[in-house]
């Protein structure tokens, strides 16, 4: 064995013990660490049979393997900063919301402690 099929091997072989590890200690969701898995698969099949990685470069017309390589790696970084992009904006929009409906909750608490009436909600907030 080469080193760098030794170097793939082992590098992927901890990538997955890290992922169920963190796993099983609920610091990665699953969705998550189903893609790294994934990666981690494909960085093994490509350690053990790197000439499917010659196969597939000369497929796409590339003179480097590595080439490739480096382009695929770069694709799954990028789907992965978009879609945690699209979580993040999520999470950010109901967390707004949730700020916006525990001050409301604060005032409405702090209405009644000093006995007013609920107040109805005007014909605005009630269309929002």
């Amino acid at each position: 064995m080469s080193g760098s099929t030794i170097l793939g091997v082992v590098g992927s072989a901890v990538i997955l013990l890290t992922l169920f590890e963190m796993m099983r200690r609920h610091r990665l969701r699953e969705k998550y660490a189903l893609i790294w898995a994934l990666v981690a698969v494909a960085v093994i099949t490509v350690a053990l049979f790197p000439v499917l990685l010659v196969e597939a470069s000369d497929a796409v017309g590339l003179a480097v393997p590595a080439n490739l390589l480096f382009f695929c790696a770069a694709i799954v970084i990028l789907v992965l900063t978009l879609q945690h992009s699209s979580e993040l904006s999520r999470l950010e929009e109901r967390t707004r919301t949730l700020a916006e409906e525990i001050a409301l909750l604060r005032l409405e608490v702090e209405r009644a402690r000093r006995g007013e009436q609920p107040r109805e909600p005007s014909r605005d907030e009630s269309t929002s």
